[in-house]
């Protein structure tokens, strides 16, 4: 993480470009032979409620169907972490509300704070904090805090990783766990305490891990476990509910080979299973390229998307699970070349799914969508808006379904400071 996360302020250095992002004209691929043919794309804009300076967004849908959206703001020295919540019809439920704000509250374009809703009502949120008396500045430790009020009061916060090591932790994943219970997995640096710790530098440091453990109502911590032993050091985590419980994807690490392929597991009553390969890319790179896989599930249902580069190739697939994420079936390459970015977020509803990631070219980046209908045909696709920004700063798009309409949120940088930006994409009236 340490030698690639970037601060909110580096992040906005990245920024040299200063138009406003507009929306890209729909161009549909055309469908499989013998297919249907599937109705347009159309797209609207989305009016966001976020302050000028807005970055790191992250949005879910609770189990009541409101969207939850949550953002980073700069706020004098400190930084705050805010949500809003959308009711549909254009509706926001209320002015933005602020979960924490603190000057070690820790702002990157990669690791970022993310919200969540459970059964009960209640919201859940998670932050990352640099610890005050920590002897390397890359040390970060997983905050978390919950509201039983619809945002009005928020717990004291928590640290999720007790073990007080100064080290990294991070690219958070989280899901409901039970009525009122959440449970979250975490990259883990507690083996990495020390100097020297360098992923080319094995010898002389431990590895980064996946832990994960549940939280209840009153935030008492329960099943806390090492998922794996060697994982990248920097790749987001994610995580989906199937009808037999959690699965979790995360990007491996093979040693001494430094295979950075992408892998699932899955929460049973005994315990998390063994990783599963998603699908073996072969893919040898010696260094984090801060590119987490995405997934989305449905009853038994499960779709991963991911990024990889094998033999410097670099490729966007999605593979399938219809046994609750057991087995994944062949991949389809969604995109691939030069100029893809990845950076992919991923949603499922009855009729489809959904993607949304990055591409960049000489003439900037763009937000790109595609949706792969539920009964078969080829993937739709358009390019969902031309961005102003370039590089690391514009971070991750988000996005999610509610009522067959895909909502999208991603980040821009507008007058030298970033701003998000969302819109909505359905089937053409």
């Amino acid at each position: 993480m340490k030698r690639t996360l970037l601060s909110l302020s580096a992040a906005l250095a990245l920024a040299a470009c200063q138009r406003e992002s507009t929306p890209a004209p729909t161009a549909p691929a055309a469908p499989n032979a013998g297919a249907a043919t599937a109705a347009k794309l159309e797209t609207n804009g989305w009016a966001l409620p976020t302050p000028d300076g807005a970055a790191q967004p992250d949005l879910t849908t609770g189990p009541d169907g409101r969207l939850l959206l949550s953002w980073v703001r700069p706020m004098g020295d400190r930084n705050a972490l805010q949500y809003a919540a959308y009711m549909g019809d254009d509706n926001w439920e209320s002015a933005p509300k602020t979960i924490a704000v603190g000057r070690t509250l820790t702002a990157n374009w990669a690791n970022t704070p993310h919200i969540a809703m459970t059964d009960d009502g209640a919201l859940w949120a998670h932050w990352l904090q640099t610890p005050a008396d920590a002897a390397s500045p890359h040390a970060s430790d997983v905050m978390l805090t919950r509201s039983p009020d619809n945002g009005v009061h928020w717990s004291a916060p928590i640290a999720v990783n007790e073990d007080k090591t100064g080290t990294e932790h991070g690219f958070v994943a989280l899901w409901p766990a039970a009525q009122d219970t959440l449970g979250i997995a975490w990259l883990d640096g507690r083996k990495t305490a020390g100097e020297g710790h360098d992923e080319h530098n094995h010898e002389h440091s431990g590895e980064m891990t996946v832990r994960a453990a549940r939280f209840d109502g009153s935030l008492a911590r329960s099943e806390e476990t090492e998922i794996d032993a060697t994982t990248c050091d920097c790749c987001g985590t994610d995580a989906a509910m199937t009808n037999a419980g959690p699965v979790l994807v995360y990007r491996d690490r093979t040693l001494p080979d430094e295979v950075r392929d992408i892998v699932a597991v899955r929460r049973e009553s005994k315990g998390w299973t063994k990783p599963v390969p998603v699908h073996a890319d072969g893919w040898k790179m010696p260094a984090c390229p801060l590119n987490g896989p995405a997934v989305a599930a449905m009853g038994g249902n499960v779709a991963v998307a991911w990024y990889t580069a094998p033999d410097e190739h670099p490729v966007l697939r999605l593979a399938r699970s219809t046994d609750g994420g057991r087995s994944f079936g062949a991949p389809t390459d969604i995109d691939q070349g030069a100029a893809l970015q990845g950076r992919v977020d991923i949603a499922m509803d009855s009729a489809g799914t959904w993607l949304v990631w990055l591409r960049e070219d000489a003439k900037g980046q763009t937000v790109q969508l595609a949706r792969l209908p539920a009964k078969g045909g080829a993937p739709q696709r358009i390019e969902l808006a031309r961005l102003a920004g370039r590089g690391r700063a514009t971070g991750f798009p988000q996005i999610a379904v509610r009522g067959g309409i895909a909502f999208v949120v991603w980040t821009d940088i507008v007058g030298g400071q970033p701003k998000l930006q969302g819109a909505k994409v359905g089937p053409e009236s």
